[in-house]
């Protein structure tokens, strides 16, 4: 399959901090989630891709066209939701819908109207009134209806309360469900992780860490309690204490087992937070 979004190689100087080099393909139909520690370079590397700031050295390509280059036809194609939207202040909701609505060919009016009536928005304040929960459902309100091939989000639930995460959460699975499109997010949210992401993008400090696809990582990784801990190290140990063990090589941590005479007494899959943090230690 032909990836929407393609970055190769790309570096960014940002004065003592380094960003990358960093590849990723994304693909129709997926979510990519991108994730790591503060610092880490998540929403430098969304502005990258959104030509809103300078590479060093790489490509970037959005629909086969670069995005420093001079054709910017693939802009049409993309809706950006950044943590904190510039210049909405002054604005109602409904004054914000005026204007977005009309640049967007396939703005979908029903489909606002409802996640205003889900989401309990007041139209008549103005944004910068309101809190920082209610402005983040109604700049989500504003972005998935426009319906653009690709929806970029910077951590699109980090100011909700829970009640509104799980509405939220919902509404873009039925959002990606309706047509081939693809969502790239950044979030440190683990249920935003569990329930949304395909695939996600380790970075740490300007560094890609690897590009997972989620379930094939969660289903890699496993704690083991064993009779009694070896002295040398286990084929696929990740980490130990006492005699719990955890392996990202479950066969030949149970063949080295077998083959050893090392009774293991039970075992557990990972959590997903947890395999993202031995990931980045």
């Amino acid at each position: 399959m032909i990836p929407w979004i393609e970055l190769t190689q790309v570096n960014k100087q940002i004065e003592d901090f380094r960003l990358g080099p960093v590849s990723l393909a994304i693909e129709p139909g997926t979510i990519t989630a991108l994730v790591g520690n503060n610092g880490s370079g998540k929403s430098s590397l969304l502005k990258l891709i959104l030509n809103l700031a300078n590479m060093d050295e790489g490509d970037i390509q959005v629909f086969g066209k670069p995005v420093d280059g001079e054709d910017e036809s693939w802009k049409r194609h993309v809706t950006f939701l950044p943590q904190t939207p510039v210049g909405w202040n002054a604005y109602t909701g409904n004054d914000l819908k005026n204007l977005i609505a009309p640049l967007y060919a396939k703005w979908d009016d029903a489909l606002f109207e409802r996640m205003i009536k889900l989401l309990d928005i007041p139209l008549d304040k103005r944004f910068g009134k309101l809190s920082p929960g209610v402005q983040q459902k109604l700049s989500l309100s504003l972005a998935l209806p426009r319906h653009t091939d690709i929806l970029i989000l910077d951590e699109p639930t980090a100011s909700l309360d829970i009640p509104s995460k799980n509405l939220v959460m919902d509404l873009l699975v039925d959002w990606m469900e309706r047509e081939d499109r693809a969502i790239i997010l950044t979030t440190h949210q683990p249920e935003s992780l569990r329930k949304l992401a395909d695939y996600l993008f380790l970075m740490k400090d300007g560094q890609a860490i690897g590009h997972y696809e989620k379930d094939q990582l969660i289903s890699g990784f496993r704690r083991y309690w064993l009779a009694e801990m070896p002295a040398e190290a286990v084929p696929g140990e990740r980490s130990r204490s006492g005699r719990q063990l955890v392996s990202d090589n479950l066969d030949g941590t149970e063949k080295y087992c077998a083959e050893h005479g090392i009774g293991i007494v039970d075992d557990k899959a990972l959590e997903l937070e947890e395999i993202i943090s031995l990931l980045l230690a």
